[in-house]
C-alpha cells in the first residue's frame, strides 16, 4: 500500500479542497490502493491563537467563487469551533484503528464543519462521528499525538495546511495555486498539472 501523508488542520478551507482533490484524482487514476494519512497541523498552536472565523469566511468565499462552487454549502460562521484540537484527536484515534478508518473520519469531520455547519468541537458532534465509524473513547495518547504531529511537521518543514509528503517528495497544497489578493482575500485557481506531477512522483 502506498501512503501519502498530509499535515492539515480540520478547520482549514484550503485543506478541505486540497484533500478532496487528491482523493478524486486518486480514484480517477484507479489508485484507490493509495491511502491518505492525514496528520495534525494544528493552526491554533502554529499561530498561537484560534482560527479567525472572518478570515476563514473570506477564504471560503474566494474558493467558492474561483474554483470550488459546489463546496462549503453548509458553512455557518455562528457554529465555527473555538478549537480544532478535539477533532484532530478523534482523527488520531481513528488512525489508531487503521488508515482507511482514519481517512474516513478525517473527511467526516471536515464535511461536518464545512458542508453541514456543525461545531466539530462539540462533544456530541464528535461522539456521533466516532460512533458512526466504530471509534471508542479518545485517549490522552490520541490528544498527545496532535502535539507530536505538530512538532514532527516543524521538523519536516511543513509550510502550511495542507502539506503533502510521499517518500522523498513533498508539496504544499499541489492541487491549488494560491496567491495573496487584496483586503484579506486570495487569488486561487486549480492546478491540475502540479497535482498530477506530485501524484506521479508518489504513485510511480
Amino acid at each position: 500500500m502506498t501512503v501519502i501523508e498530509a499535515f492539515a488542520d480540520v478547520w482549514c478551507p484550503f485543506a478541505h479542497v486540497g484533500l478532496r482533490a487528491v482523493v478524486r484524482r486518486r480514484h480517477e487514476l484507479g489508485r484507490d490502493d493509495a491511502v491518505l494519512r492525514i496528520r495534525a497541523w494544528p493552526l491554533e498552536l502554529v499561530n498561537g491563537q484560534p482560527q479567525d472565523v472572518d478570515k476563514t469566511r473570506r477564504h471560503i468565499e474566494d474558493l467558492r467563487a474561483q474554483c470550488a462552487p459546489d463546496m462549503f454549502r453548509g458553512f455557518d460562521p455562528s457554529t465555527f469551533p473555538p478549537t480544532s484540537l478535539p477533532a484532530l484527536a478523534l482523527a488520531a484515534a481513528a488512525y489508531g484503528r487503521d488508515d482507511r478508518t482514519g481517512e474516513a473520519v478525517s473527511f467526516a469531520l471536515r464535511d461536518a464543519l464545512f458542508e453541514e455547519g456543525k461545531d466539530v468541537s462539540d462533544p456530541e458532534v464528535l461522539r456521533a462521528i466516532a460512533d458512526r465509524h466504530g471509534i471508542g473513547e479518545v485517549s490522552s495518547a490520541n490528544r498527545q499525538s496532535v502535539h507530536d504531529d505538530w512538532h514532527a511537521g516543524q521538523q519536516r518543514g511543513v509550510q502550511g495546511s495542507p502539506h503533502f509528503f510521499c517518500g522523498d517528495t513533498s508539496a504544499f497544497c499541489p492541487s491549488l495555486d494560491i496567491q495573496k489578493g487584496d483586503g484579506g482575500h486570495v487569488d486561487v485557481k486549480p492546478d491540475p498539472a502540479a497535482l498530477d506531477a506530485f501524484l506521479a512522483a508518489c504513485l510511480g
